[in-house]
C-alpha cells in the first residue's frame, strides 16, 4: 500500500490506472477508522475487481465544521488508520495536508464552493447551516484529484449522500456514487467515529437513537398512514428518558426526494440527530 500526501502525486497516479484502463474505487473518509469504513472498502474492491485499485482518502475537513463543532478534537490515529487500511487491501491512502486542499494565502485565498439547493436543505443543512456546502466542496475536489469510476458512501449520512448523489448528477461527475448499509454494534448503535466520545453512561444511553428507530417502526402500520407528529412524540418522550441526551431534530420524509411527510406510512425515511452529552449522533432507517 502507498500512502500519497501529495495532490499532483494523487492525480498523476490516477491518470496513469486510468491510461491503463484500470479502475478506481475510492471510500473518502476522515479517519479515525472503524469496521463500517472496512464495509466500505470491500464494497469499493467488489465494484473495481481484483485488477482495480482502490483508494481510501483520510481528511479532516475544515468546511465542514461549524465554529463551535468539534474540529479540533476530531479522533485522529493515522498510524492505526494505515495499519487498518494495509490489511483490507487498501491500494492508496491519501492523506492530504490542509495547504494543498485550500489556499490560505489572503490574496490567492480558495474562494470556489458547491451549494446543493434541494435536498440539503432541513435537518442537518438547517442544524449545520454551512456543513453540506463544505462536504460538496471538499468531495467535488477528491473527485478531481483521485478520478474514481466508483466512490463508496456510508448510509449512515443518508442526507449527506444525497446531497453527493444530486451534485454528481447537476454537474456531470463521471462517477458512480454507491452508497452501502449503515454498520452497527451488537446493541444496535450505528458505527461512527465519534463513538469514541461515548464513556461510563453515555455509551448505553446512545443506544436511544436505535431504540427511536424501533419504537417509529412499531408504531407504523401496514397501509395506513400515522401522523408525522404522534411518532415525534413518541420520541421525544423516550429521548427525554436519557438523563444526558438532548433531541437535535427528528425527521420523517420521502426517501428518494427527501421530502418531508406529514403522514407517514410504511416505506418513509426517518433521520435524528441526538446529543448525548456533548457528542452529536445521527442516525437513519427506513420505516419498513
Amino acid at each position: 500500500m502507498r500512502v500519497i500526501r501529495s495532490v499532483k502525486g494523487m492525480q498523476q497516479l490516477a491518470r496513469r490506472w486510468s491510461r491503463a484502463s484500470s479502475r478506481i474505487g475510492f471510500v473518502p473518509t476522515m479517519g479515525y477508522l472503524h469496521p463500517g469504513h472496512l464495509s466500505l472498502v470491500r464494497r469499493a474492491r467488489r465494484l473495481v475487481g481484483a485488477s482495480g485499485k482502490v483508494v481510501v482518502s483520510i481528511y479532516v475537513n475544515p468546511t465542514q465544521f461549524g465554529p463551535q463543532e468539534d474540529f479540533s478534537r476530531y479522533p485522529r490515529d493515522l498510524k492505526r488508520d494505515s495499519r487498518m487500511c494495509r490489511a483490507a487491501g487498501v491500494d492508496v491512502l491519501f492523506f492530504p495536508p490542509d495547504e494543498q486542499m485550500y489556499l490560505r494565502q489572503s490574496a490567492q485565498a480558495h474562494s470556489t464552493y458547491i451549494v446543493e439547493e434541494g435536498v440539503s436543505q432541513g435537518m442537518e443543512g438547517a442544524s449545520r447551516p454551512t456543513h453540506f456546502r463544505g462536504v460538496a466542496t471538499v468531495v467535488a475536489k477528491l473527485f478531481n484529484i483521485v478520478q474514481p469510476e466508483f466512490a463508496v458512501f456510508g448510509a449512515k449520512d443518508y442526507q449527506q449522500a444525497a446531497v453527493i448523489q444530486r451534485m454528481v448528477r447537476d454537474l456531470n461527475f463521471p462517477v458512480r456514487v454507491v452508497v452501502a448499509p449503515t454498520h452497527r454494534e451488537k446493541d444496535g448503535l450505528a458505527m461512527s467515529s465519534r463513538n469514541k466520545y461515548l464513556e461510563g453512561p453515555l455509551r448505553e444511553q446512545a443506544t436511544v437513537l436505535w431504540r427511536a428507530i424501533q419504537e417509529a417502526k412499531r408504531v407504523i402500520a401496514p397501509g395506513t398512514p400515522v401522523p408525522a407528529s404522534r411518532i415525534r412524540s413518541a420520541v421525544i418522550k423516550l429521548v427525554r428518558r436519557e438523563p444526558d441526551a438532548q433531541l437535535d431534530y427528528v425527521e420523517f420524509f420521502d426517501p428518494d426526494s427527501l421530502a418531508p411527510m406529514k403522514q407517514v406510512r410504511a416505506g418513509a425515511h426517518m433521520a435524528l440527530a441526538v446529543f448525548i452529552g456533548k457528542t452529536r449522533l445521527i442516525d437513519n432507517a427506513r420505516l419498513t
